[in-house]
C-alpha cells in the first residue's frame, strides 16, 4: 500500500529571472504532520500557493492524493484544505453562516449540510458561540472557525500557512491540541509553515528548511538538532545552520510582508 499522500518532483516557479522555487523534491506521508520552514524570501508561500492550485509551476510537478497537480486542479482542490495566513472568515456573519458558505462553495450536500457544520462547531468548540457575528471572536477562536472552513467537506490534506500568527500563548496552544485532534481524529494530513521553532517542534513529524528557493535540509526535529549539535542543541541553532546563520534583505520580508503580517496579528489579536 502506497502511503504518500503528497510528492513533488523539481516543483519549480520563476518569475522573470528570479528562481523563488528551485526542483523542490519532497514527499509527504498520510497521517504526517509536515513543517515546511524558512526565512520571508525563502520560497515557502509560492511553494503553498502551487500545492494549492493558486500558482501554476514553470516546471516539475506534484501528485497529491494521486492526482495530478498540474493536469488535474479541480480533482486536487477537491482533495485539500488551505488556511492562509490572512482572514479568511467574514467577520460581519456568524460563525454558522460563514460555514454555510464555504458548505456551498464545497458543494456539500445539502442534505449533509447542517450535520458538518453541526459537527465541526462542536470539534471546534464553537458551539455556543455558532451565532454570534465573528467580528466579535476572539483571535484563536476565528482561527478554528478557519480550520473548520477549510476541514467542511473532509480533506486528506489540509495546508495551514503561518497558522498561530498574531496570537497570544494560550491561543497557540489550542490550535496545536486541534491539529494534532485532526490527525487523530480524520487522518488528516497536515502540511504548515511556520515562523515559530517551538511550534515546528512541537507539531511537526519532519520538518524541511528552506532557503533561497532550496531545500538545504529534511528530517526529524530529533535528527536535524543531532545533526547539527550536541546536547542543547535547539531547532534555533538548526534553523541558523540551514539558512545561511546570516542576516539577509530577503530573509527580513518586504514592505508588504511586513504590512500583511502585522494586519493578521492586528486583526487575530
Amino acid at each position: 500500500m502506497n502511503t504518500t499522500v503528497l510528492s513533488t518532483q523539481k516543483l519549480t516557479r520563476k518569475f522573470g529571472d528570479l528562481t523563488a522555487v528551485n526542483q523542490l523534491d519532497v514527499t509527504v506521508e498520510r497521517g504526517e504532520v509536515f513543517g515546511l520552514l524558512g526565512p520571508n524570501g525563502a520560497g515557502k508561500t509560492t511553494v503553498i500557493k502551487m500545492l494549492t492550485t493558486l500558482l501554476r509551476p514553470t516546471s516539475g510537478g506534484a501528485e497529491i492524493a494521486g492526482f495530478d497537480l498540474v493536469r488535474s486542479p479541480a480533482e486536487v482542490r477537491r482533495v485539500i484544505g488551505y488556511v492562509p495566513q490572512l482572514l479568511s472568515a467574514d467577520g460581519a456573519l456568524t460563525g454558522a453562516e460563514n460555514l454555510r458558505v464555504f458548505a456551498e462553495l464545497y458543494d456539500i450536500p445539502r442534505a449533509e449540510r447542517r450535520a458538518r457544520i453541526d459537527d465541526a462547531l462542536a470539534f471546534m468548540d464553537l458551539g455556543a458561540a455558532a451565532d454570534r457575528l465573528v467580528r466579535t471572536y476572539s483571535g484563536g477562536m476565528i482561527r478554528r472557525l478557519e480550520i473548520a472552513q477549510s476541514m467542511l467537506h473532509r480533506p486528506e490534506v489540509l495546508f495551514l500557512d503561518e497558522p498561530t500568527v498574531g496570537l497570544d500563548p494560550t491561543a497557540r496552544r489550542a490550535v496545536w491540541e486541534l491539529v494534532s485532534q485532526l490527525r487523530s481524529t480524520y487522518g488528516t494530513t497536515v502540511f504548515l509553515t511556520t515562523h515559530y521553532m517551538d511550534e515546528a517542534d512541537q507539531l511537526c513529524d519532519r520538518i524541511a528548511f528552506m532557503h533561497l528557493g532550496t531545500v538545504t535540509a529534511i528530517g526529524t526535529p530529533a535528527a536535524l538538532k543531532k545533526s547539527v549539535g550536541g546536547t542543547g542543541t535547539t531547532l534555533d541553532d538548526v534553523f541558523a545552520y540551514f539558512t545561511g546563520g546570516t542576516l539577509q534583505e530577503a530573509e527580513g520580508g518586504s514592505y508588504r510582508d511586513t504590512v500583511r503580517t502585522r494586519r493578521t496579528a492586528r486583526r487575530l489579536g
